[in-house]
């Protein structure tokens, strides 16, 4: 019996514990989960500075001029008696004892005599701590590092990050009907998958791909980690090919080091569809055997002996695709470490939901709603290529707010 949408996303992601933590530089920590929660290291500011170019000021006006700072310099080792000044520049430390900054454009000077309207005590102050103290959380554990956590980091004092290291993942596409460069023509068709998923692997890294014929002792000699006496899968096993694109040698896949194995088709019950009875001989335990999904409703989800994930796309690529967002994200995520965010919602109008299974249609988003894009045929990516998002259309909706599945590469919703 397939396994309610929902409840399969929530069985991938509860199927792996973060990989194990690993301290980078800052530059290799883009796009990987934080480990540990990052700190400051220091106060932000470390000393009360100047927020413009001005006078720091002390006490009523007019002042005169004592000294200078600019940015970079020491704090001044004077204190600022009431009726002085001292000139200062953006983000630099300003004098104890100073009230407020004028900016330069509201000052008039005449040689040390400065003039200036008065403002509120603090005024173009940044205090030492204002923005956090050190020893501060900033960002929590389980966040992904972007562009601007790299950048607070390093204003934080950090010159490396603690972070879940990349799930490694290897993918094996079977199938005699496909071709992998030209048109496709009859009884053949191009493999869409393989060059759509490695834009799908975020956070991740890709090891390799294979490609097998429908063979169900060459898928299994793929999956099992080869030993003195278990050879790599011998080339009469894989696909055929064009001779001006030939397939990818099983034994150079390093299936071994993988976390993650992708296999693409042989998930439905047909004669060439033997991926369940290798993994029930291979001794995997079954987590995910079908889902109540449209498309991609044969997708699974298993655990070899060794502890590593396989996960079972269709064939048809929209399917796939659906299987992808429904259990290799998820488990990807579990594994890299990322925390479950808020989902993206959109209303959707009534667009004809299963009275049984959850639909997966790709739509565009304009304002708050979610506009079906159609060409959503499981063996069709049209409809995806032009989305900016699979929405989640749960069994009897008839309208109203829905989530929505963002994927990599795609136009952000």
């Amino acid at each position: 019996m397939n396994m309610p949408w929902t409840l399969a996303r929530q069985t991938a992601r509860e199927a792996a514990k973060p990989l194990d933590a690993v301290e980078v530089p800052l530059a290799d920590g883009l796009g990987l989960a934080l480990a540990s929660a990052v700190r400051a290291l220091a106060d932000q500011p470390t000393c009360d500075t100047s927020a413009m170019d001005g006078y720091a000021v002390c006490g009523p006006g007019p002042w005169t001029a004592v000294g200078r700072v600019a940015a970079g310099d020491p704090v001044p080792g004077v204190r600022l008696g009431a009726g002085e000044a001292f000139a200062v520049a953006t983000g630099a430390p300003v004098p104890d004892g100073s009230d407020y900054v004028i900016p330069v454009e509201l000052c008039a000077v005449e040689g040390a005599l400065v003039r200036g309207a008065l403002s509120q005590p603090g005024k173009h102050i940044r205090r030492r701590g204002e923005d956090w103290s050190a020893g501060d959380e900033l960002v929590p554990a389980g966040s992904p590092v972007t562009p601007a956590v790299l950048g607070l980091a390093a204003a934080a004092g950090h010159n490396t990050l603690l972070v879940h290291r990349r799930p490694r993942v290897a993918v094996i596409v079977t199938g005699d009907e496909l071709l992998h460069s030209g048109p496709p023509h009859p009884g053949r068709v191009r493999d869409a998958i393989s060059p759509m998923l490695p834009g799908l692997l975020a956070g991740a890294d890709l090891l390799g791909t294979t490609h097998l014929r429908d063979d169900p002792s060459a898928l299994a000699g793929t999956l099992t980690i080869a030993e003195a006496d278990n050879p790599p899968t011998p080339a009469s096993a894989l696909t055929t090919t064009e001779t001006d694109n030939p397939p990818t040698p099983a034994s150079t896949l390093t299936t071994a080091e993988a976390d993650v194995l992708v296999t693409c088709g042989a998930t439905s019950v047909g004669p060439a569809d033997h991926l369940r009875r290798v993994l029930a001989d291979l001794g995997a335990e079954i987590l995910v055997s079908g889902v109540s999904c449209r498309p991609g409703h044969p997708m699974l989800l298993a655990v070899l002996p060794d502890g590593r994930r396989v996960v079972g796309l269709p064939g048809n690529p929209f399917a796939a695709l659906a299987a992808v967002l429904t259990l290799l994200q998820p488990l990807l995520d579990a594994l890299g470490g990322r925390t479950v965010r808020p989902p993206i919602t959109a209303w959707l109008p009534d667009v004809g939901a299963h009275l049984r299974d959850t639909r997966l249609i790709p739509v565009t988003r304009t304002g708050a709603t979610a506009v079906p894009v159609g060409h959503d045929r499981p063996g069709s990516l049209w409809g995806a290529a032009l989305a900016d998002a699979l929405a989640v259309v749960p069994p009897g909706h008839v309208g109203g707010e829905v989530e929505l599945l963002a994927y990599a590469g795609q136009r952000p919703v």
